[in-house]
């Protein structure tokens, strides 16, 4: 994620030379965003949070947020040193004038969005907090920085750019073509407006009828390359009794063509203790030599539990690790059968497996267990 963060701030330069064709110009939003995130990171440490996956990641997505700021104010004052031929210092002063309460503006707006998820509860509140206020905290010394900084680089560092760019001439002369073609699409637009009006409600109709028809989970799924085999057999098993079982296992996962290997543990899993219980972890084959769609992680769960299903005397199941370790057990949902109407222990697994069966028969629900 560091190096990424290092990538994420040249890419930024590279294309804000490729646009503004102006070294000193591009020198200042270059400046600008280390600087942010410095003030970031003792942002982070006054809130007590730590440089983990989520600050970094905020970060990344931070940069080409800081940038905008200084990229607006760099842009505006070029083009009143160019097309008015302002001195650097008037222009920055007119630029200023313009353009700040935009910047207070979108700051504000932006703080609006990300600061409310960090005060959510629960395990999504755990999830966002670090992430969404790393942003707003980076938002707000950007628009800081806009106000100060960067005004006071454009007024000592900009120049008149008098010299046409002859290396960067195919990309002038590409960007040219475009915003005509941009501008033509424009006033087509505008005199169909009412057309384009009716489109424009068919597409937000289309997002909500999809938005209520795409499925939702706490957290997506991810291949990470492993599967985890959870076993329980019955009370009072011996260890060696679960060994043979784990070694049943181990014999069937194997042969298929995803596998490279399992660890299996006996005597212990993620749902208890005991000399009845174990666990496996199968490895699969690396991303890229795993082609076939039946070798991708959900469908081999569900490949490997209707094979393991066969063993006798041992309650097995193929899950996927959680994305995040720590905030889920395995996905999906619990359910308990009671018997209110005291009909005992018979009536009661026979309810059990009724309800089992209609349940594995919806297409909604997988990997359905005792």
């Amino acid at each position: 994620m560091v190096k990424t963060l290092f990538e994420a701030m040249l890419l930024v330069f590279l294309v804000i030379y490729l646009f503004l064709q102006n070294l000193r110009a591009t020198l200042i939003p270059s400046l600008v965003v280390p600087v942010a995130l410095l003030g970031t990171f003792a942002g982070l440490y006054i809130a007590g949070f730590s440089i983990n996956i989520l600050t970094l990641f905020a970060m990344v997505l931070a940069i080409g947020l800081v940038v905008d700021d200084a990229i607006v104010v760099v842009e505006n004052v070029e083009r009143h040193i160019s097309e008015e031929g302002l001195a650097p210092r008037e222009a920055t002063l007119v630029a200023m004038g313009q353009i700040t309460g935009a910047i207070v503006a979108i700051t504000l707006v932006l703080a609006a969005v990300f600061i409310p998820a960090g005060l959510l509860s629960g395990s999504v509140g755990v999830i966002y907090r670090q992430f969404s206020l790393t942003i707003a905290i980076a938002m707000l010394l950007s628009a800081f920085m806009a106000l100060s900084f960067t005004p006071a680089l454009c007024a000592s560092i900009i120049k008149p750019n008098q010299h046409e760019n002859r290396l960067l001439g195919w990309f002038n002369r590409l960007f040219e073509r475009t915003q005509r073609a941009y501008m033509t699409r424009v006033h087509q637009s505008i005199r169909h407006t009412p057309r384009w009006m009716l489109l424009y409600l068919v597409l937000i109709l289309g997002a909500a009828w999809l938005f209520t028809r795409l499925p939702s989970s706490f957290l997506p799924e991810e291949d990470q390359g492993y599967a985890l085999a959870i076993v329980q057999l019955p009370p009072g098993a011996t260890i060696d009794r679960t060994i043979g079982v784990m070694n049943q296992i181990k014999n069937i996962v194997v042969r298929n063509p995803a596998v490279t290997g399992m660890m299996e543990i006996a005597g212990f899993s993620f749902i208890g203790s005991g000399e009845n219980t174990g666990m496996g972890f199968i490895r699969l084959k690396p991303w890229g030599e795993r082609t076939k769609p039946d070798e991708q992680i959900g469908p081999f769960m569900a490949w490997a539990n209707h094979a393991l299903s066969g063993i006798k005397g041992a309650r097995i199941f193929v899950v996927n690790l959680p994305t995040i370790r720590g905030l889920s057990k395995f996905g999906g949902f619990d359910m308990e059968l009671e018997d209110r109407a005291g009909l005992g222990h018979d009536k009661l697994m026979q309810a059990q497996g009724m309800l089992l069966a209609k349940a594995a028969k919806n297409p909604a629900l997988l990997g359905v267990r005792p």
